[in-house]
């Protein structure tokens, strides 16, 4: 009996674990690549660390590499998966600072209200909850539209350029305002936050870092008038910026809709 308590209890730490790790992220296994090279992005359907779902080419609207001020857009036959992690298999090309972008298209779900005001708590998404409890709806089930737009800038070679700041044109998007690999552990990064091309105000964001393993969060940030965050470095490791936007919908089959964004990079 208690083995049967402790499986049950353990499943169920993984069903809930399953609702709420749901980010997606680019990650590669070093950020700084030499020029004319074959690399690999890593789709982290899951969380930062572990991918728990493949990502198909048919799910998404776009895929892109953007360098030398030039877009391009990876074909179906690059990007291969195994059970748990979809794979943007890459070449670079010249020296420079390059962003990869991948956007995929909407998807529903329905969760339970319990299960739905935990996901606001750990996304992220405090307005949101707080407008359920002011609306006296935090016992109200939710059905819910999402779709994830995501970006990593990589260091190719030695020379930085200026395409760290390009715009893919995704319904949210995170843009930094100076290129990070010019940055050194200590200072200060502005993260631009834009909805529909806009800049979007009071927007709490995300932020931390892998380090040996292991994630180190930095404290929430909420983006000011001109959609500006302004994010300490304070250690080196893999960073990942992320937001949830959501919107509550007049609509009799769906409740609210999400949008989010991550960006990724890397500090020597």
């Amino acid at each position: 009996m208690k083995k049967q308590i402790i499986f049950a209890f353990t499943l169920s730490l993984s069903l809930v674990a399953s609702i709420f790790a749901h980010d997606l992220f680019l990650k590669t296994d070093s950020y700084f690549l030499k020029p004319n090279s074959k690399f690999t992005v890593k789709v982290m359907n899951g969380t930062f660390l572990a991918s728990e779902g493949a990502v198909t080419f048919a799910r998404l609207n776009d895929v892109s590499v953007f360098s030398g001020g030039n877009r391009v857009h990876p074909k179906e036959a690059d990007l291969t998966k195994d059970e748990t992690t979809a794979f943007l298999n890459l070449t670079t090309g010249a020296a420079g600072t390059y962003v990869i972008g991948l956007s995929t298209k909407s998807r529903e779900i329905a969760l339970k209200a319990a299960d739905f005001n935990e996901y606001l708590r750990e996304d992220g998404l405090p307005d949101t909850l707080e407008e359920r409890r002011k609306t006296g709806e935090l016992e109200k089930d939710a059905k819910e539209r999402y779709a994830k737009h995501v970006k990593a800038i990589l260091q190719v070679g030695k020379a930085q350029t200026n395409d760290y700041k390009a715009i893919l044109g995704y319904p949210v998007e995170l843009v930094p305002q100076q290129n990070p690999y010019k940055l050194k552990k200590g200072d200060t990064m502005e993260v631009l936050c834009l909805k529909d091309g806009k800049p979007l105000a009071d927007q709490v964001v995300l932020a931390g870092r892998e380090e040996s393993g292991k994630i180190k969060t930095s404290p929430e940030l909420r983006s000011d008038a001109k959609g500006i965050v302004k994010l300490k470095l304070d250690g080196s490791g893999k960073w990942y910026v992320k937001f949830i936007n959501m919107s509550k919908l007049d609509d009799p089959n769906l409740n609210y809709e999400s949008k989010w964004t991550t960006l990724t990079f890397e500090m020597k």
